[in-house]
């Protein structure tokens, strides 16, 4: 289906859509250089409908009016432009008429990938090789089928983890986390899961808890166990340097085996992170999995979690580099550093000249938190002997095999509500389903408005989680007025009958690579309309979920396709032409629509995803003009 030419001068090669004569890739464009710590590869792309190369904050299809977008693992509140948690080397582009294709270089280096109106590209990193995958589609979702194909479909979550999940760094104690479960409780708000934050531990130090603050923790944990919720807690990757020895079983043990990343000297890379000094686990080493899992097993002994959010991970450091800076070199001063954020490759992280067991940091800063997950996921299996929840800050190609991923600290704005659509729809494309971001924003103070209306969007993020950072007022939905209380609680009661629905996306996503939200044009590829569109989303080919993201307002405008669409709550339908429709959306109200020929499986909700298993599961039949309608339904326990 494709055909491939070299071409001796100007150098390089051309391939061609045979179907349409459409040229993908030309990279005679520009010359291709290829020494050790400088490799760039150009080339012309057939339209101007490009999305992915994650992780960045900016509208799901980038601008290429000289956009550079870097790719460098890097701890910092999503910002546009900048280089965000993840690195994520793969665009899918829409070509005229309605085909796509999807380009992957496999490369873990610091690159940028610089885009121009002419519309072309070019890539440029720093080290490794030219190794790049093409996915010739045609239709958009066969692509991202056909890159998770190389890459690995997403694990199944468990049941558990498609519940709502409530969080903030500064409940201060085991017994204000639990006043927040109770009171959750006593509205019969859904909740399958509390989390906590660094402030559960013992001086911020992993693998321990306070013994004054969080004295109750395992009590609150078996009360969660006994109401059929879950609980999940943060763990970081630097381990605390400055304990009298002994005293401190996690740092002595991996200096003892030698596990953390080390200097050029050999000794161990000091940086500070939370608890003050620490060191880096070195994930790349097979022994450090096997004393993570036992640091694991002995706090599950005394904490039995659930789950685990694995954060820092870039990884994250509050000195660059490390306590004596970095030494000279072409590792941490490279012949050419892309454009990152704070100039250095050693900005807020380690130094790339850094030692690991398996190649120096400089090749695998951006895969760290992947390696993480992959040592996190295991121990879980291991612990539980069930499929384990994680969810990771930074991520990779493959990511999705380990571990769910949030959008990292976003601020309590609608801006921010905004982005994390785009932000969702990316991570869909990168074969992480299990994504949304932190309701009600994290930073800066909601309003009950604000904190309404994102409620409703993120009872339909695939990933679920309320959470809110230390010194600002609570948001959690029992803290509200009763109208904005009511309103939440009701998105979220749907949210727990549409599980069976959601799950089953779940369950083609894992089996074949299908995406969970995903954008408009995924569906109607034919349709130039929405190639642009991302402040609404699908939830699998049938459910359009119109989000309200602005103030002072009881009207939304939507995109809706061409065909028939029935309102979900009273089955009264629009046969749109493919046109903007004018929504009522009072604050109480979130706009969801069925596709016709659509038949979604529903369970009357109860308060948490195993109470809802237990409830009477209904049919939602949505007629197509011809009268057909399809659907499906996967189930199982749940957790094995």
């Amino acid at each position: 289906i494709y055909s491939l030419d070299f071409s001796q001068d100007p150098f390089g090669v051309l391939l061609r859509r045979r179907a349409t004569g459409t040229v993908l890739l030309n990279t005679t464009v520009a010359p291709l250089i290829f020494a050790d710590q400088f490799l760039q590869i150009s080339t012309s792309l057939p339209s101007s409908f490009l999305y992915g190369l994650g992780e960045h904050r900016s509208t799901l299809l980038h601008s290429l009016d000289w956009n550079t977008l870097t790719l460098w693992a890097r701890d910092v509140s999503p910002t546009e432009s900048f280089n965000l948690y993840g690195a994520h080397p793969f665009y899918l582009l829409m070509e005229e008429g309605g085909d796509a294709h999807g380009v992957f270089l496999l490369n873990s280096n610091a690159m940028e990938v610089a885009l121009q109106p002419a519309p072309g590209l070019t890539w440029r990193t720093i080290g490794g090789v030219l190794d790049f995958y093409i996915f010739l589609g045609p239709d958009p979702n066969m692509v991202i089928q056909q890159y998770q194909q190389v890459i690995g479909f997403p694990a199944m979550p468990p049941l558990w983890a498609l519940g709502f999940h409530l969080c903030r760094w500064g409940y201060g104690s085991s017994n204000e986390t639990w006043q927040t479960v109770r009171a959750m409780r006593n509205y019969q708000i859904p909740q399958d899961a509390q989390w906590n934050d660094i402030d559960y531990m013992d001086g911020y130090r992993d693998f321990t808890f306070d013994a004054q603050k969080f004295a109750s923790l395992p009590s609150l944990v078996e009360d969660l166990h006994n109401h059929g919720q879950r609980y999940v807690m943060i763990l970081d990757p630097g381990i605390s340097s400055t304990n009298p020895h002994g005293s401190y079983w996690p740092f002595d043990e991996a200096l003892r085996r030698g596990l953390f990343l080390n200097t050029t000297q050999g000794q161990p890379l000091i940086g500070q992170v939370w608890p003050g000094f620490t060191a880096f686990a070195d994930f790349s080493n097979p022994d450090t999995h096997q004393w993570w899992l036992q640091n694991l097993q002995r706090f599950h002994a005394h904490v039995p979690f659930d789950g685990l959010w694995i954060d820092m991970n870039e990884p994250s450091n509050f000195v660059d580099g490390s306590q004596d800076g970095c030494p000279p070199g072409e590792l941490d001063s490279p012949p050419y550093t892309p454009a990152v954020l704070g100039d250095s490759l050693s900005a807020k992280t380690v130094c790339a000249s850094a030692k690991q067991k398996t190649s120096v940091h400089y090749n695998l800063h951006n895969l760290y938190g992947l390696m993480e997950a992959k040592a996190t996921a295991s121990a879980l299996i291991q612990i539980q002997g069930k499929r384990p929840f994680i969810i990771s800050r930074s991520t990779f190609p493959s990511q999705g095999r380990y571990s769910g991923h949030w959008l990292g600290d976003n601020r309590s704005q609608w801006k921010d509500m905004y982005y994390s659509i785009p932000g969702l729809l990316s991570f869909s494309l990168f074969g992480i389903p299990l994504v949304g971001a932190d309701i009600c924003g994290f930073s800066g103070s909601t309003s009950e408005e604000l904190c309404t209306r994102w409620m409703q969007l993120g009872a339909f993020y695939p990933f679920a989680r309320n959470h809110n950072t230390q010194n600002e007022k609570a948001q959690d939905p029992t803290v509200f007025s009763p109208a904005a209380r009511t309103a939440m609680k009701d998105v979220l009661l749907t949210r727990y009958s549409l599980l069976p629905f959601l799950y089953t996306l779940f369950h083609h996503a894992h089996l074949q690579g299908d995406t969970v939200a995903r954008p408009l044009f995924f569906e109607f590829p034919q349709d130039v309309a929405p190639l642009g569109l991302d402040k609404q989303f699908l939830w699998g080919r049938s459910l359009l979920v119109t989000p309200v993201l602005e103030p002072g307002v009881d009207s939304v405008m939507g995109y809706v396709p061409r065909g028939v669409w029935y309102d979900f709550y009273t089955g009264s339908s629009v046969n749109s032409s493919g046109e903007m429709l004018k929504m009522l959306a009072p604050l109480e109200h979130l706009n969801l629509h069925v596709r016709e020929g659509a038949i979604l499986p529903t369970q009357n909700p109860g308060t948490t995803s195993g109470a809802t298993r237990g409830n009477p599961l209904r049919l939602i039949v949505a007629l197509s003009q011809s009268a057909t309608a399809w659907g499906d339904l996967f189930w199982d326990d749940g957790e094995s």
